[in-house]
């Protein structure tokens, strides 16, 4: 495994961090609570010490799952990624969407107020069984409550002890530089894929001349960027996939036919599709790790070992020149 630092921050993380949305099992069409554990577990054997989560991830259950994963671990052998700001059990701050998992209508709200943040701070330490956060993130940015209120109470969480540093999730350049007036931000976890690279334009070039990490979430493009998701596939009820556009059946073959393209390449290095994208993507300028998830052991094993995938600098290009010309459908 190969480790970066966040940012200007001491907190050094796996370049493959286990993402553990799906292991919540809300939007994801439920979850295997043991099958997740072994997942969590199999994957710090291969070297991933860090684990991305949040109180959203199944209303709490995935940071429970963590907590219950990494026992018997000592606590500065792992890196804790949580989160704060969406909240299901309120109707304050601003309504976000909602959503029906196992016949329960949940209603989730953005909100970060200096109170919420102190309660989600508590209430995460509590399910993870720790008492200290190694990355803390608003989840999304509220808009009812100031920036600076937002930080400075994040900040007093660092003060005491509570969060080592401090991070965004979502944040565009101007939000980045409103919270730096109040703090120093170790990160900023957003959506970037081979075909979500929308953040190279402005935020890419941003933190990297201001020396903030960006933490790519769903690389794999939630499944889509692995090869074996092909046209018709047929979603459970409450998963959250079959409503984004990157999943009609035109996209899906799109998709298929690029990675078809990249398909040599990763036979030549002894590689899945999957292991030779997450490797690509923590080679992208900006990018310091890349959030994997698995729902199994075997999924864990095959998503830490894309580190072992050496890529030179001419079939990164390659691969940018397929990414280059790649299209998807108008939503």
């Amino acid at each position: 495994m190969e480790y970066r630092n966040l940012g200007q921050t001491n907190l050094k993380c796996s370049v493959i961090t286990f993402g553990a949305w799906a292991i919540g099992g809300w939007r994801w069409g439920g979850t295997d609570r043991n099958e997740s554990i072994k997942a969590i577990q199999a994957a710090y054997a291969e070297g991933v010490t860090s684990i991305d989560t949040a109180p959203a991830y199944g209303q709490g259950l995935s940071e429970e799952i963590v907590a219950e994963a990494i026992q018997g671990i000592p606590r500065d052998k792992i890196q804790i990624l949580t989160k704060f700001g969406l909240r299901w059990d309120v109707k304050q701050g601003t309504f976000f969407f909602k959503s029906t998992s196992d016949g329960k209508e949940i209603e989730m709200y953005k909100l970060a107020s200096k109170e919420s943040i102190v309660k989600e701070c508590e209430d995460s330490l509590q399910r993870l069984k720790t008492d200290y956060i190694d990355l803390y993130q608003i989840h999304w940015h509220d808009v009812t409550t100031p920036v600076h209120d937002t930080m400075e109470a994040v900040l007093r969480l660092k003060e005491q002890g509570k969060i080592r540093e401090i991070g965004v999730c979502n944040y565009n350049v101007e939000l980045m530089k409103e919270a730096e007036e109040t703090v120093k931000l170790a990160a900023d976890q957003v959506w970037y894929s081979m075909i979500q690279r929308d953040i190279e334009k402005d935020l890419v070039p941003y933190c990297i001349e201001n020396k903030k990490s960006i933490i790519a979430y769903s690389p794999l493009h939630r499944g889509i960027l692995t090869g074996k998701i092909k046209p018709g596939h047929v979603f459970s009820e409450d998963d959250h996939r079959q409503s984004l556009s990157h999943y009609t059946n035109e996209n899906i073959k799109r998709t298929n036919e690029m990675l078809d393209k990249l398909r040599p390449l990763a036979q030549s290095k002894s590689a899945t599709l999957a292991q030779l994208v997450l490797r690509w993507t923590i080679e992208q300028p900006g990018i310091t790790i890349a959030l994997a998830g698995a729902r199994n052991t075997e999924q864990a094993i095959q998503n830490a070992k894309a580190v072992n995938v050496i890529l030179s600098k001419d079939e990164i290009s390659f691969i940018n020149k397929q990414l280059d010309v790649f299209e998807l459908e108008p939503a």
